[in-house]
């Protein structure tokens, strides 16, 4: 499988990636890096992104992330290995994501949940995730972004 474009190496592209890069770093440390990496993740299996999938799981496994707890991402509220601010931000992250889905978007449960687990600012970062690895999904599906070859810290 083949990108339909160079994207990563196109200057426009690039330009584009460098801010969205910006946007991603600045909530790096707002959030455990276990919580970002599983948003991501389930992010990019509900919107069919093998690439991030791929990235996400690979990132995550670098930091530490057990084999289990990334192989029950898709199936988060079946599993009981998930804290509840993990849970809280998982749902958030699925109805964020399916915002297409639902008429009334995220529901005022799923946001009173996160809210129960998270600050302000962890609220804000988590908004902000959602929304950056929903860009980058878009992105590589529609590029059609072959997966399987990233390898952790390849993109600095």
């Amino acid at each position: 499988m083949e990108p339909r474009l160079n994207y990563f190496g196109n200057p426009l592209a690039g330009k584009v990636l460098r801010h969205i890069n910006s946007a991603g770093k600045v909530l790096s440390e707002t959030l455990p890096t276990a919580t970002q990496e599983l948003v991501k993740i389930r992010a990019s299996q509900i919107n069919g992104c093998g690439f991030c999938t791929d990235m996400h799981t690979k990132d995550a496994a670098h930091a530490g992330e057990t084999a289990q707890r990334l192989h029950l991402v898709a199936a988060w509220r079946e599993a009981t290995v998930f804290t509840d601010a993990e849970r809280a931000a998982l749902e958030l992250a699925e109805q964020g994501t399916r915002i297409a889905d639902a008429a009334g978007g995220v529901t005022d449960e799923a946001w009173a949940n996160a809210a129960k687990h998270y600050d302000e600012d962890q609220l804000a970062a988590l908004i902000s995730l959602i929304a950056i690895i929903n860009a980058y999904n878009r992105i590589n599906v529609i590029n059609q972004q072959p997966a399987g070859d990233y390898q952790p810290g390849q993109f600095g």
